[in-house]
């Protein structure tokens, strides 16, 4: 059985109005989440990278990734092998495998990701393997770290 929606605005959020993430490198914004619009299986957004920046090392313990490249050229690297995407490429990143993003391109990439299932808490969805961000830094650019 669905629930009525009585007021479907309240479903719908827009990127620009999402905080900037950029803990891991380029401008992650989570527009649909259990915070943002109360979904419970899952979560999802927009990222920017421009040329050169990275999202660094990490996986998803409990989480499957499907990533969608509307614009740019990036790399992908998925446990230290690495794959070219270009817009319109779609790409599951399994649970537990070690994913490292690269904007390859000469201009700003953006993707549309989704996780799902949740984590059981937010704090356990992300393990870094790699050196976060400093937030206040300098973004990271190709050939700052690993």
């Amino acid at each position: 059985m669905t629930t009525p929606v009585s007021d479907p605005s309240v479903l719908r959020v827009n990127a620009a109005d999402a905080t900037p993430n950029r803990k891991r490198g380029g401008d992650i914004r989570v527009t649909l989440s259990p915070v943002t619009v109360g979904c419970g299986s899952g979560f999802g957004g927009v990222l920017h990278l421009e040329a050169g920046e990275y999202i660094t090392r990490h996986y998803h313990p409990y989480s499957e990734e499907f990533l969608h490249v509307i614009q740019g050229q990036l790399e992908l690297t998925l446990d230290g092998k690495p794959l070219e995407l270009g817009p319109e490429d779609s790409v599951l990143i399994p649970i537990g495998v070690d994913h490292r993003l690269v904007n390859v391109g000469k201009v700003r990439a953006t993707a549309v990701f989704h996780l799902s299932p949740l984590a059981p808490r937010p704090e356990l969805g992300h393990v870094d393997t790699e050196d976060v961000v400093d937030a206040g830094a300098p973004q990271p650019q190709v050939g700052d770290a690993p």
